[in-house]
């Protein structure tokens, strides 16, 4: 079953249980993958690999937008955001922990020999590659940073 399928299903699970907010969710993810699906010179559809980015920038969106309206006092509005992204976080691999991401990170700053700011590029490029899908690129981001200052 595809992602869009499980979303499908998911949409009407959600349409029976009269849940808007898990609908209004699904939708917009739905719609983000059909678009990326019909864009110009993309024949063949997209790769798991490309859903998953989607995901993680819808998530990151609705993350965002509630830290707004946290910041602004729109606390129920930020509950809908909150709520939304962890509807969409359902349909994404379970993410590492911290601590499994700096494991990791530390063994590539190990494996390569990094030792400082100057690395940092390096060693990013390599851990998003390795991480990709299953951690955040802020979070890899705090951790090598911690790890190479």
């Amino acid at each position: 079953m595809t992602l869009i399928e499980k979303i499908s299903e998911a949409i009407k699970a959600s349409m029976k249980e009269k849940d808007t907010i898990s609908l209004e969710s699904l939708r917009a993810v739905k719609s983000a993958l059909l678009l990326a699906q019909t864009q110009k010179g993309n024949s063949s559809g997209i790769s798991a690999e490309e859903e998953i980015k989607i995901l993680q920038k819808l998530v990151k969106q609705r993350k965002e937008s509630a830290e707004i309206y946290i910041s602004q006092n729109r606390s129920e509005l930020a509950e809908v955001e909150i709520n939304q992204s962890k509807i969409i976080e359902r349909f994404l691999p379970k993410q590492l922990s911290p601590e499994e991401v700096e494991k990791i990170v530390s063994e590539l700053i190990n494996k390569t020999g990094a030792s400082g700011m100057k690395d940092m590029g390096k060693i990013m490029g390599m851990a998003s590659k390795q991480l990709s899908g299953v951690a955040d690129g802020k979070t890899i981001s705090n951790i090598v940073r911690n790890k190479l200052s």
